[in-house]
């Protein structure tokens, strides 16, 4: 008989074979659960454990870890990732130009332990020479008043100058009226585009990623997969079948996606994209596994120390459960 597990996801290209059942898990009876955002399952991961398996906030399982008292394990496969030098939005009224104009002023964003928050933070202090520790966080949901959903952040191990959003407004509104100098994080504010005094700090974005890339071999993770630790403890073969999974459900989608007799997704220049993808990349923007990915889970578990998250760094292979005879990413 198989397993019984269920698996709560975002809804993404490379899991959509998984999700259909066209990809079965070896040994597993897969209830895959699809949810409009990340935040939404995670703090019910974290919060309640109402998962066998899920994707998970990359810093969040991290937090847990250098705490030395996870609840979690996890496999090195990477649902979300996201480059984010063009997520920082500024008041063009403001007087901010360059990145070491944030210096001193008060910024909004949607968790302060959010993990693009995390990213975007490190490149500021790591890029740009941003001193981070003079801001103001001025934390909350971007789109409406209150807060950025349920979490439940672990306590940083040092204080960090935050302020809870307490005005009813969205943190993307408090960016138009001036109220705040800028907003970092993982959506764009709906008043980028719609108001004349809200921009990009950074509009040559798309050209720094590339070279983040290409120089540090760094491209952001946002989400990895994590299982609760009772069950893998209990079955831990679920983890090699889990994995063997999604990497074939990601070769599906990767197949489609190249297919030019037409488009997968309703972007007119699609092929070219993927031209310059392999030319970055050498093919595959998405792999997984710990090997590929060794130098941007170093950056993040070096971020977090730095942002007092966890007391020491983490050797990237102690995060990941054995995955004996795994192969392919």
């Amino acid at each position: 008989m198989p397993l019984n597990l269920t698996y709560a996801s975002c809804k993404y290209d490379r899991m959509e074979a998984l999700r259909s059942g066209e990809v079965v898990a070896e040994g597993i009876d897969l209830n895959f659960m699809v949810f409009p955002s990340g935040r939404q399952i995670f703090d019910r991961m974290v919060g309640g454990q109402e998962f066998d398996a899920s994707e998970l906030s990359a810093s969040e399982f991290i937090a847990w870890m250098g705490h030395g008292k996870s609840p979690f394990v996890a496999i090195p496969v990477f649902p979300s990732r996201v480059f984010r030098h063009g997520y920082i939005f500024v008041n063009t009224r403001s007087g901010i130009r360059t990145p070491k104009d944030l210096e001193g002023r008060r910024v909004g964003l949607p968790l302060y332990t959010q993990t693009a928050s995390i990213w975007v933070r490190g490149h500021l202090a790591h890029q740009f020479g941003v001193d981070i520790d003079t801001i103001q966080w001025v934390q909350g949901a971007v789109e409406t008043g209150g807060t950025h959903g349920n979490p439940h952040a672990l306590p940083l191990l040092r204080p960090a100058r935050i302020e809870q959003n307490r005005s009813g407004r969205p943190l993307g509104e408090l960016l138009a009226a001036g109220e705040i100098d800028a907003y970092l994080g993982s959506r764009k504010p709906l008043t980028f585009g719609t108001h004349p005094d809200v921009a990009r700090l950074l509009p040559n974005h798309h050209a720094l990623e590339r070279e983040l890339y290409q120089r540090e071999r760094i491209f952001p993770i946002m989400h990895l997969v994590a299982i609760r630790r009772a069950v893998y403890e209990q079955h831990p073969w679920i983890a090699n079948s889990l994995y063997a999974a999604f990497v074939e459900s990601k070769r599906i989608a990767r197949a489609r996606l190249r297919y030019a007799g037409s488009l997968a997704a309703m972007l007119p220049w699609l092929q070219d994209e993927i031209e310059e993808i392999d030319e970055v990349f050498g093919g595959d923007p998405f792999p997984y596994g710990v090997e590929p990915n060794r130098p941007t889970l170093e950056a993040l578990v070096q971020y977090m120390v730095e942002q007092h998250f966890i007391p020491e760094p983490i050797p990237v292979d102690k995060l990941f459960v054995p995955l004996p005879g795994a192969s392919g990413t």
